[in-house]
């Protein structure tokens, strides 16, 4: 059996509307294995999301331990957390969020500004990443020239350009048509089967969660069942 990559136990999560505090999550406690492509499923409002952002440190909950690769990431301080997600996140995001004003190399080439690489070595990790994504024609191309699905692969050429720990995908298909919505899927388990890149997936779509190996089932904030093999 393959080591925890995350390990949560008693995580709870509310937000403050006016007087008002709303409780988002409950008492999580689950782990995701190293290697593992878990999809995490549950109908709008349910917290997956939420989970997610806590997850790739995006956002801090109120209590409870999380740890990523053995490291408690709720003790550290925001810019350390900023430090740790740059250096070990890699997301995913539903509208893909690429700068339009960018090439493709150029989106792709952005988190390496802020590693110690060389340009050569900055120009030569961009260029490979987005010939693994099936892009490297489409390198100069500004996003506005690239279709969903391009647009969706240069994002997830992004998200692992640093080799990061754990890819983090916030419904990545979710503005795809069907044909682009398995381009990206097929990727993605490509990038989980062949690099043994550790992905978690938020996604509303059964199709999309059965390409995972494993489903966590999300309702009202709390875990609908234990998690089950994909």
């Amino acid at each position: 059996m393959m080591a925890a990559l995350v390990q949560i136990e008693h995580l709870a999560k509310s937000y403050r509307r006016g007087r008002q505090v709303v409780p988002v999550l409950t008492d999580i406690t689950l782990s995701v294995a190293a290697g593992d492509f878990t999809a995490l499923m549950g109908p709008s409002g349910s917290g997956k999301s939420t989970l997610l952002n806590l997850i790739a440190g995006i956002d801090k909950p109120d209590r409870g331990i999380l740890r990523v690769a053995g490291l408690d990431i709720t003790a550290l301080s925001e810019p350390e957390l900023a430090d740790w997600r740059a250096a070990h996140i890699g997301f995913i995001f539903q509208f893909y969020n690429l700068m339009p004003v960018l090439s493709a190399f150029e989106n792709v080439e952005l988190p390496l500004l802020l590693t110690n690489l060389s340009r050569r070595e900055r120009r030569e990790r961009a260029e490979m990443t987005l010939q693994m994504v099936g892009l490297s024609d489409r390198m100069d191309h500004l996003p506005g020239e690239l279709s969903g699905g391009q647009q969706q692969r240069v994002a997830i050429a992004r998200a692992i350009v640093t080799d990061p720990v754990l890819i983090a995908a916030d419904e990545p298909t979710g503005d795809l048509d069907r044909a682009s919505a398995s381009e990206v899927l097929d990727l993605m388990q490509r990038l989980n089967r062949e690099l043994g890149k550790t992905i978690i997936m938020v996604t509303h779509d059964a199709h999309a969660a059965q390409q995972a190996r494993t489903i966590i089932h999300l309702e009202k904030g709390e875990l609908l069942a234990a998690p089950q093999g994909a």
